[in-house]
């Protein structure tokens, strides 16, 4: 043990400082300084819908797909997708969709240090209902005018973060997606890279928000997760945590923490 490190020791007891509890907080502290918070899903966003000119927004989707429609009027109601399985499927095939951009991102996706576009598509294909998430999402990745990948982003709507978590010149996206329910709304969120133009989900945090306040329900509560991650060496993945926090329906929230892991 180093001198200067028993005469401190010496200094607390002598001043009649609890040691042990001491030592407690240092560590603690030591161990914050190791972690940064990914994303912090008890504060509250405003979401801003993605500004794009309509000149970009044709050129995207006009890369993206062969036949689409410019108005939700213009649905064939008569449209007929019984004779394939996938009934999403078949208004694609057809050109029976009403695609826009919902979100965009620049970063450096299929490889290091690119300068590229990544957005992220709302097909909505015509009469999708509710149960079918009101169409499939995608993300188109260009660099340029060039589409480079054209993926299912298995229903991600929005991107809340960008970020190289391994330092391998290559971005992570944060993603999410929502749904509400008699009054229930949950969000769920995951981290996904495009490396090599493929969709891969590095890790899927499951549900981080749970909101029953609107439901009217005698237990009504909110619940929020807080993603944290550790510190780690250039190339390797940071372990990443998962804090669950709950609150009641009061404006004024108070937080407390009812579990780590996955939400259930």
């Amino acid at each position: 043990m180093k001198p200067i490190f028993i005469a401190t020791l010496l200094v607390l007891v002598s001043c009649g400082v609890d040691v042990r509890s001491s030592l407690v907080a240092q560590n603690r502290m030591a161990s914050d300084q190791k972690t940064q918070v990914l994303f912090d899903f008890r504060v509250a966003r405003k979401f801003n819908p993605a500004a794009i000119p309509p000149t970009n927004q044709r050129n995207v989707l006009s890369k993206m797909f062969r036949r689409y429609l410019t108005d939700e009027s213009k649905c064939n109601q008569q449209f007929d997708a019984s004779s394939d399985s996938d009934r999403l499927r078949a208004a694609r095939n057809a050109g029976q969709i009403v695609p826009s951009i919902v979100d965009v991102a620049q970063g450096s996706f299929t490889g290091p240090l690119l300068s590229e576009t990544a957005y992220v598509i709302s097909v909505s294909e015509c009469n999708a209902s509710h149960a079918e998430n009101f169409g499939t999402k995608r993300v188109a990745i260009f660099s340029g005018e060039k589409l480079i990948a054209n993926v299912d982003a298995d229903f991600k709507s929005s991107i809340i973060r960008r970020i190289d978590l391994n330092g391998d010149g290559v971005d992570e996206l944060l993603m999410t997606t929502g749904d509400m329910n008699q009054g229930v709304i949950i969000e769920t969120a995951a981290l996904i890279d495009f490396q090599h133009g493929r969709f891969h989900v590095i890790e899927d945090f499951g549900t981080v928000t749970e909101d029953s306040c609107a439901s009217g329900m005698p237990d009504s509560s909110a619940k929020a997760s807080v993603i944290s991650m550790s510190t780690a060496k250039p190339g390797s993945m940071p372990r990443l945590r998962i804090s669950n926090y709950e609150t009641g329906c009061r404006r004024v929230k108070r937080w407390r923490l009812i579990s780590t892991g996955k939400m259930t």
